[in-house]
């Protein structure tokens, strides 16, 4: 590697995939402790922490914050920045830079987010009040769902872990639109014009060759800021922001140091795994059972989400990849079984962190909904999570390609030809 051209070690996506895989497995931990202390005799204080009001008021819309409101609405807008960094880089400089690597991710995760969708619609077809509810079975979980993978070690082929991979990340870019399409009630147009100026003098600096990054994070926090004012979900203002911090080109290597995007998606990937997202899992998956009947828990709109997220995504994804190389539109995943693809079609329907984020939004100011949307996202999640884990588990591996964990890890720090996820070329 160049002098002139110092990277960021170890290789994005030997680092993402361990950070992930660890913060994966956090979440999953954070979320048990929730419902534990939601169905304990701690409930009053985990639920009276939650609601605490910390103020100010910044918004009349949300009234005062709480620690709840702090999380969702200021934390997770350092998610959605993290995310709109990995778009941008993936698109930019990434396994998603041309049309032919994006194809069959992107056909994927279109599926994987129409089927479970429609599945929902159909089992709560006649009931009221909860058609909002429909993209809640829509999102997978990155962090879960590598989670998963990394318990499975080298049973799982890389191939498998990338497709997972550009899966969920086309898939977070749909999340995002539909908060911003879907999930927005009034609107105050003099912020959302503010927030749009700000976000217009970043890309303005970004054309003019300004690296500094504190400048960059400064301007994102008075986006934030305008973008809560104006009704817009405030996160999206984070997304919107990552697509300004200006990115190096660095192909066939690891990230340059030189460049914004990627100094600040690995500055902020610990903190997001780590910390950020483990505590939006505690502060929303903890759901008092016992304060909701058996009616309640297998009502339509739970067992809607749950079956959309359990076998709308499977059927949804899998069936788009079958049919995407059965046309020639694209290539099977190299050294993985039709299985082992259909097994992880079944881990992307592990939904939380987005699907619990998009059911408060859905079902805003009615919390039994919002509880049964807990309950749906967790039973389709738990699900998913399980049945995708046997079958990989247990699954044989692919006759050409057997290989030893030292090779994956190998192909990953190398970051071989990450784009070329397919045994061949389609036609």
């Amino acid at each position: 590697m160049s002098p002139n051209n110092p990277a960021l070690p170890p290789s994005a996506l030997r680092a993402f995939l361990e950070k992930e895989s660890a913060g994966g497995i956090l979440l999953m931990a954070a979320a048990a402790l929730a419902m534990i202390l939601a169905n304990s005799t701690l409930s009053d204080a985990y639920f009276a922490v939650m609601q605490y009001e910390t103020g100010p008021v910044l918004s009349e819309k949300l009234g005062p914050m709480t620690v709840h409101l702090w999380i969702n609405d200021g934390l997770m807008a350092i998610f959605f920045l993290l995310v709109g960094l990995e778009i941008k880089r993936e698109f930019v400089d990434g396994r998603l830079a041309t049309w032919s690597q994006r194809r069959l991710p992107m056909v994927a995760a279109a599926g994987g987010m129409i089927v479970p969708a429609l599945v929902y619609l159909a089992v709560t077809a006649g009931t009221p009040g909860v058609a909002s509810g429909w993209a809640i079975p829509a999102a997978t979980d990155i962090a879960f769902a590598i989670g998963v993978l990394a318990l499975l070690g080298n049973r799982a082929p890389t191939s498998l872990k990338l497709f997972l991979v550009t899966v969920a990340i086309v898939d977070d870019m749909g999340a995002v639109t539909i908060i911003a399409l879907f999930y927005t009630d009034t609107i105050n147009l003099a912020a959302l014009v503010a927030s749009g100026a700000v976000l217009a003098i970043m890309f303005g600096l970004n054309r003019g060759g300004v690296k500094r990054l504190d400048i960059y994070l400064l301007l994102a926090l008075t986006a934030w800021f305008a973008m809560l004012l104006s009704g817009v979900h405030a996160t999206i203002a984070g997304v919107l922001a990552a697509m300004t911090i200006p990115i190096e080109k660095t192909p066939g290597t690891p990230d340059s140091i030189t460049s914004p995007l990627h100094r600040l998606e690995h500055g902020l990937h610990s903190w997001v795994a780590f910390l950020i997202v483990p505590l939006f899992g505690f502060a929303n998956a903890g759901v008092n059972i016992g304060g909701l009947t058996a009616e309640e828990i297998f009502s339509p709109m739970p067992v809607g989400i749950a079956l959309g997220l359990f076998v709308g995504k499977q059927i949804g994804i899998f069936g788009i990849v079958v049919l995407a190389v059965k046309t020639g539109f694209a290539s099977k995943l190299r050294g993985a079984t039709w299985l082992q693809i259909y097994a992880v079609s079944i881990l992307c329907g592990i939904g939380f962190t987005m699907s619990l984020f998009i059911g408060g939004l859905a079902f805003a100011g009615n919390a039994l909904f919002i509880e049964e949307a807990k309950i749906g996202t967790l039973m389709g999640s738990i699900a998913s999570a399980i049945v995708g884990y046997a079958i990989l588990r247990w699954a044989p591996p692919h006759p050409a390609y057997a290989r030893t964990e030292a090779e994956t890890a190998e192909e990953i720090q190398a970051d071989g030809d990450v784009a070329d996820m397919s045994e061949g070329r389609p036609a």
